[in-house]
């Protein structure tokens, strides 16, 4: 369509051209005494335009042989500046590639080529993050190589101030590589400095959070490591199992850390409802309230929505839940032992709430409740630790209405099984 309008444009100047110059009887008279010169327009026209083109391709001409060195000029300094990005690509790709003596090398020459060209006055027009970025190459190669000295030399050339967005840019970078090499150092410290140096928006970021989690994990800091890590679960820097295993094993560090049952209190209401809800850390909340002397009637408050679940836990679980429940048994009361009869009448073939229903009538003293349900749980249960507590209670049992032979019985196999 563009073609044919251009030749439609094109023919309706030749038609108005020929329009012009086949009926033009115009004549161009030229007195230059004693001689008189009569010339056609058209000729005159012809003329005119002709003198145009050739002066405009002389003046061309001219330019162009004048501005040679200058051309020449140029295509050395983009010569120099193709070997420089080609050095760079090399340092690059042996560094990628494992080979750190030659990346240093290659870094090192942009450096030298770089110089050289600002020496000469032809700068690059994008000298300052192409310099940084080499020091950065050459401090990544030596820290491959051990060689700490020449790391923190080009490492603070590279932070050396810059100018516009790529310099910002440049600089979060280097001083993120820094906050790596520290923890690969195992020093946290370090790590948590060169990550303090970033900005409030780089230093939410994903990468620099994940490191700040190891630093945080490293230096024995739960609390921070915790909240950190609900940072990049809410990022989704990991998959939601994932995410719920490192929050779950950072919630159980900071319970962990309580050394009374006050501190465990305030370590477990700064935790998020739905970690609270977690199976396992309900669990491990009660277990330690109660080896901290606390409170035995909040502990089983703690692990009540997870006993309302009763049949989605594993069987680990179970047993880790049936442990947590009898730590408490001496101060139970009457709802939670209706609790263990429901549930036990609901799942008759679950061994562990037979051991927990059983545990919790003889520490209410009804002996042939207590007997029966034990001995059914002995024969079922498949954790070692609740096979031989049963066998010791179905022996105490025994000795207490005088069986000493059944008691026997029972604890030598409390003693081998």
């Amino acid at each position: 369509m563009r073609a044919a309008l251009w030749f439609l444009a094109l023919f309706g100047v030749a038609v108005a051209i020929a329009l012009f110059a086949g009926n033009n009887q115009g004549t161009v008279t030229v007195f230059w005494p004693p001689y008189r010169i009569d010339l056609s327009l058209n000729l005159v026209l012809m003329l005119a335009v002709g003198g145009f083109v050739f002066l405009y391709a002389v003046l061309r001409a001219l330019s162009a042989l004048f501005d040679l060195p200058q051309q020449a000029r140029r295509w050395r300094n983009q010569q120099k500046e193709r070997a420089v990005h080609g050095l760079l690509v090399d340092a690059i790709a042996h560094l990628l590639a494992g080979r750190f003596v030659r990346a240093r090398k290659s870094a090192e020459t942009v450096l030298a080529q770089e110089a050289a060209l600002q020496a000469s006055e032809r700068h690059l027009p994008h000298a300052e993050p192409l310099r940084a970025l080499a020091h950065l190459l050459v401090a990544e190669s030596a820290q491959a190589l051990q060689d700490k000295s020449a790391r923190d030399t080009h490492l603070q050339q590279a932070l050396a101030p810059q100018a516009g967005r790529e310099g910002l840019a440049m600089r979060e970078g280097v001083l993120m590589r820094a906050a790596r090499w520290s923890l690969d150092e195992r020093d946290p410290q370090a790590a948590g400095r060169w990550l303090g140096e970033l900005p409030l928006g780089a230093a939410r970021r994903t990468l620099a959070l994940r490191m700040k989690l190891k630093a945080y994990r490293l230096l024995s800091q739960p609390a921070e490591a915790l909240e950190t890590a609900r940072l990049l679960a809410k990022h989704r820097a990991f998959s939601p199992l994932a995410a719920e295993s490192i929050v779950r094993g950072l919630a159980i560090d900071l319970l962990n850390g309580a050394h009374d049952s006050a501190q465990l209190l305030r370590a477990w209401g700064d935790l998020e409802p739905t970690e609270r809800a977690m199976p396992d850390l309900a669990i491990h909340g009660a277990l330690r309230l109660q080896a901290l002397h606390g409170d035995a009637q909040l502990a089983r408050q703690w692990i009540l929505p997870v006993w309302e679940r009763h049949s989605e836990l594993s069987d680990a679980q179970k047993v880790r839940l049936v442990q947590a429940l009898e730590a408490g048994l001496d101060s139970i009361d009457s709802a939670w032992l209706a609790r263990f009869e429901a549930a036990q009448r609901a799942n008759p073939r679950d061994a562990s709430l037979q051991y927990l229903a059983g545990m919790a009538c003889m520490k209410r003293q009804l002996w042939g409740k207590a007997q029966q349900l034990l001995t059914q749980a002995a024969l079922g249960l498949r954790d070692a630790r609740l096979h031989r507590q049963a066998w010791r209670a179905l022996a105490q049992l025994a000795e207490d209405r005088g069986d000493a032979e059944t008691a026997a019985q029972a604890w030598k196999r409390a003693a081998t099984e």
